[in-house]
C-alpha cells in the first residue's frame, strides 16, 4: 500500500516546526490505550525558528509570572518590585530556577503574540501550541486557526487536539487528516484512533500505518493493537517497533504475546523492559517468571520478591498478594500478613483469602471470618468455601452446608465436592451424586475420586473403574491404590506394580507399603522393597513400621527394631506391641515385656494372650493361665487356638486330678 507523504526533502509548508506539537491531554495514550489523541511534545526533527526560545522551559501565563516574580524593569515608584532582583543568594535555587525560566516564558510569549498579530503564521501556529499546551483553549483556537488556514501542518494538528478536547471530533478529524496528508505523523495517528473508534478500521490502520512507517511510537502501538485485535500476526512487530521507541505498553504486550507462544525467555526480557520503566503488570509477571524459575534459587526469589514490591507499590494489589505468599514461604509472616492486607484492602480476594487462612491457623474465627466475607464481597468464591471449612471447623454444620452451597453454584468445584460429602454423610446418595458429578467434570480430582468410591459401593465396578482411572492420571494416589488393588486381585502383578508406583508417587502411604510386600514377595528387588517400606513407615503406615522392624531384628539392628516397634505399638499396632514384648524379653527386660504382652493381648492378639498364659503356668498362676487359654483361644489364628486348646485342656485335667 502506497502511504501519502514524501521521503525526500521537505517543502516549504511541511518544514515548519512540528511542534507537531504533540501537546499534551490530560491522558497520555498509555494511560489510555485507545485514547484520541494524547500527543506529546518531545523530540522533533525540526528546531524551532533562531531566536524563538526553547520549548522546553517552564510556560506560564504573564499575570502568573507578573504576580510571581514582579514585572520587567523599575516599578513607577523606583523600588525594586518583588521580582525585580533575581539575585539567587538566600534563596531556593529551584525557586529562582522557576521563576528565571517563567520570566523568559513570558518574554517568548509576548515575542509570538506580536508577531502573530502583525500576520506573522509562524508566529500564531507557535502561540497556539503555548496555549494549547497552558490549557488556555479559548485564546490558543483564533491563533491555531490562522495558522492551519497558512498551511501549517503543526498547527492544523493541534487545531485537531484544540477541538477534540472540546468534544469537536468532526471538525478535529478534517484538520488533523489536513495535517496528515501534508506529512504529520501525529495527526495520522491521532485521525487513525478517531477512525478506528468509528468503525473504520481500514482506514484506521492505513493512517496509523502511516504514521508508524513514519517513527511515531504510538502510532506503531496503536497499529500493533488493532492488529492483535484482528488476530493478525504482524501486531507483534508493530509492537516490537513501539517497544524499541520506548512505549512501556508495547514492551508488555510484546512480552505477553512472547509467553502465550512459550518463549519465556524472550518474554521474560520484555517485561524487564516495561518493569524498568515503572509498568505495574509487567513487574508482576517478570516476579511471577522468576518464582517459577527460581525453585530453590535464593537470588531469583530475592529478584522475584524486588519487582513483586515495585509492582505493588506501583498500585498492583495482585503483585502484594504474590510477595506476601513470598514472604510466607520464607518464614516471614507478619511481613506476608501486611502485604496480604494491603492487597486485601485493595479488593484483592486472594490475599483476603489468604489473610482468614492465618487467622484460622491462629485459631482466631472471627477474623478469620471477616477476612473470608472480604474475599467474597471481592467476587472470590473461595470465600465462600473458606467460610464453610471455617463452620465445619467450629462445629457450624448447617452453616458449612450454607456456605459450601453458596460456592458450589457459583461454580467452585471443590465445594462441590465437599457439599456433595455432607449429604453422603447425612444419607442423601441420590443428592450427593450431582455434586460430585459436577465436581469430578469442573477438574476435582477429589470429585472423581469420591464419585469412584459411590458407583464401587453399589457394585458398579466399570464406572467405579473408570472415575479411579481418571483421578489417578491427575496423580490422586488413593485411586491409583484402588486400580492396583484390582489389578492384583486379577493376576496382573505387572499392571498391580505400576499402578501402586503410580499411587506411592501420588503420596499414599498404603500403596507403599503394598508395593513393597509384592517385590517382597516376588524376592527380586529387596532394596526397592527396604525403600517402599521405609517411605511408608516414615508417613505412619503402622504395619510398614512393623515390616521395617522386622527387617531391621533378622539384620541383627536390636535397637533399630525397638525403635520401629515402640513407634507403632504406640500407634496402636498390636502385632508391634507382641514384637516388641519379644525382643524385650530377649534382653531380659521380662517386666515391661510383660506390659507389652498385655497391651497387645487386649488388643485381640492371640500369639500374646497365649504367652500371657505360659508366663502365668511358670509364675504358678494356674487360674491367670486359664483365663488367658481363653482369650487365645477366641482371638486365633487357628494354629494358636489349637495350642491354647492343648494347654487348657492339660490344666482342666491337673486341677481336676
Amino acid at each position: 500500500m502506497r502511504l501519502i507523504g514524501k521521503s525526500g526533502a521537505k517543502s516549504a509548508a511541511a518544514a515548519e516546526a512540528d511542534t507537531d506539537a504533540w501537546a499534551e491531554s490530560a491522558e497520555t495514550p498509555e494511560s489510555r490505550p485507545g485514547a484520541l489523541p494524547a500527543q506529546r511534545t518531545s523530540g522533533l526533527s525540526e528546531r524551532p525558528t533562531p531566536g524563538c526560545g526553547p520549548d522546553s522551559l517552564v510556560h506560564v501565563p504573564t499575570r502568573q509570572f507578573a504576580a510571581a516574580v514582579g514585572a520587567y524593569g523599575e516599578p513607577p515608584d523606583g523600588e525594586p518590585g518583588s521580582g525585580a532582583a533575581l539575585d539567587p543568594a538566600g534563596l531556593d535555587p529551584t525557586s529562582f530556577e522557576t521563576a528565571l525560566a517563567a520570566r523568559e516564558s513570558a518574554a517568548l510569549e509576548a515575542r509570538h503574540r506580536q508577531a502573530a498579530d502583525g500576520g506573522d503564521a509562524d508566529a500564531a501556529g507557535r502561540l497556539g501550541t503555548l496555549l494549547l499546551r497552558r490549557g488556555d483553549l479559548e485564546d490558543a483556537e483564533p491563533y491555531l486557526r490562522a495558522a492551519a488556514a497558512a498551511g501549517l501542518r503543526a498547527a492544523a494538528n493541534n487545531l485537531g487536539v484544540l477541538l477534540h478536547q472540546q468534544g469537536h471530533r468532526a471538525e478535529a478529524g478534517q484538520w488533523w487528516r489536513q495535517a496528515a496528508v501534508a506529512g504529520s505523523a501525529p495527526a495520522a495517528h491521532a485521525l487513525g484512533l478517531q477512525l478506528r473508534d468509528q468503525g473504520e478500521e481500514e482506514a484506521a490502520e492505513y493512517w496509523l500505518h502511516f504514521a508508524a512507517d513514519h517513527g511515531h511510537p504510538l502510532g506503531a502501538y496503536a497499529l500493533g493493537d488493532l492488529m492483535e485485535h484482528r488476530r493478525d500476526v504482524r501486531a507483534e512487530r508493530w509492537f516490537k517497533v513501539s517497544a524499541d521507541a520506548g512505549h512501556r505498553e508495547a514492551a508488555y504486550r510484546l512480552a505477553r504475546m512472547r509467553e502465550a507462544a512459550g518463549d519465556k525467555e524472550t518474554a521474560e526480557a520484555w517485561y524487564r523492559t516495561a518493569a524498568a520503566r515503572s509498568h505495574a503488570r509487567a513487574a508482576l509477571r517478570l516476579g511471577v517468571l522468576l518464582e517459577e524459575r527460581a525453585r530453590t534459587e535464593q537470588s531469583l526469589l530475592d529478584e522475584a520478591a524486588r519487582w513483586y514490591r515495585q509492582a505493588a507499590q506501583n498500585g498492583e494489589p495482585r503483585a502484594a498478594c504474590a510477595l506476601g505468599f513470598l514472604l510466607r514461604d520464607s518464614g516471614e509472616t507478619a511481613a506476608a500478613a501486611e502485604w496480604w492486607q494491603e492487597a486485601a484492602e485493595a479488593g484483592d480476594g486472594n490475599a483476603a483469602n489468604a489473610l482468614g487462612a492465618l487467622h484460622a491457623s491462629r485459631g482466631e474465627a472471627k477474623e478469620a471470618e471477616r477476612w473470608y466475607r472480604a474475599a467474597l464481597d471481592a467476587g472470590d468464591q473461595n470465600g465462600a468455601f473458606n467460610l464453610g471449612l471455617l463452620c465445619v471447623g467450629t462445629g457450624r454444620e448447617q452453616q458449612a452446608e450454607q456456605w459450601y452451597r453458596r460456592a458450589a453454584y457459583a461454580g467452585h468445584r471443590e465445594a462441590c465436592n465437599a457439599l456433595a460429602v455432607v449429604l453422603l454423610q447425612r444419607g442423601d446418595q441420590s443428592g450427593a451424586e450431582p455434586w460430585f458429578s459436577k465436581a469430578a467434570e469442573a477438574g476435582s480430582v477429589d470429585g472423581a475420586f469420591n464419585l469412584g468410591v459411590l458407583h464401587a459401593g453399589r457394585g458398579e465396578h466399570r464406572q467405579a473403574q473408570e472415575w479411579y482411572a481418571r483421578a489417578a492420571a491427575e496423580g490422586h494416589g488413593e485411586a491409583a491404590l484402588q486400580l492396583a488393588v484390582a489389578q492384583e486381585q486379577r493376576g496382573n502383578l505387572a499392571g498391580a506394580l505400576e499402578r501402586y508406583r503410580q499411587s506411592a508417587a501420588g503420596g499414599s502411604a498404603e500403596g507403599a507399603f503394598r508395593l513393597a510386600s509384592l517385590l517382597d514377595r516376588r524376592g527380586d528387588a529387596d532394596a526397592e522393597a527396604e525403600h517402599w517400606y521405609a517411605l511408608a513407615a516414615d508417613a505412619g503406615h503402622r504395619r510398614a513400621q512393623v515390616r521395617m522392624g522386622v527387617r531391621a531384628a533378622e539384620r541383627g539392628a536390636l535397637e533399630i527394631a525397638e525403635s520401629w516397634y515402640r513407634r507403632a505399638a504406640g500407634a496402636g499396632s498390636r502385632s508391634a506391641a507382641f514384637n516388641l514384648g519379644l525382643l524385650l524379653a530377649r534382653q531380659d527386660s521380662e517386666a515391661e515385656a510383660m506390659l507389652w504382652y498385655t497391651r497387645a493381648a487386649d488388643a485381640g492378639h492371640g500369639r500374646a494372650a497365649l504367652r500371657l498364659a505360659l508366663l502365668a503356668l511358670r509364675r504358678g498362676e494356674p487360674v491367670q493361665a486359664e483365663n488367658w487359654c481363653r482369650r487365645a483361644i477366641d482371638y486365633g489364628p487357628a494354629e494358636v487356638a489349637e495350642r491354647a486348646g492343648r494347654l487348657l485342656g492339660a490344666l482342666n485335667a491337673e486341677l481336676s486330678a
